[in-house]
């Protein structure tokens, strides 16, 4: 059994990506559990982790290829609470998927794909954006 704590934002591109890279590694439909993580950091209406587009999305991929997925959900700061999620469901690794930024911009306002590489012991599969996206 393997399991991957897959992190994932409202981007839909960058979540059927994700997936994908899933999808495609090897034996990824014998034995390969996705955990399909989403940290909520403003949640007024309520909404649930499998009520958001880009995890459908994901799913999709992952689903049409074999694979197990299930749902989990966070609220609080990203960064800290995907490697918490990670901990938890005791994933082997974890998948994030960053945004094209400037070396400025990840100063000024972090990025959540840099806090989960530094913070996690575990390995971090980062998946790019489409560049045709």
């Amino acid at each position: 059994m393997y399991d991957v704590l897959i992190a994932i934002d409202a981007d839909e591109t960058r979540a059927v990506a994700q997936g994908q890279a899933i999808a495609a590694l090897p034996g990824s439909a014998d034995g390969l559990t996705a955990h399909l993580c989403h940290v909520f950091t403003d949640n007024p209406e309520g909404a649930s982790v499998n009520q958001l587009s880009a995890v459908r999305r994901a799913r999709e991929t992952l689903e049409d290829a074999g694979v197990t997925c299930v749902h989990y959900e966070a609220s609080g700061d990203p960064g800290p609470e995907i490697v918490a999620a990670a901990e938890e469901v005791d994933a082997d690794t974890i998948c994030v998927s960053g945004r094209k930024r400037s070396p400025t911009g990840k100063a000024v306002f972090g990025s959540v794909t840099q806090d989960v590489i530094r913070s996690s012991d575990r390995p971090v599969l980062t998946v790019p954006r489409p560049s045709d996206a």
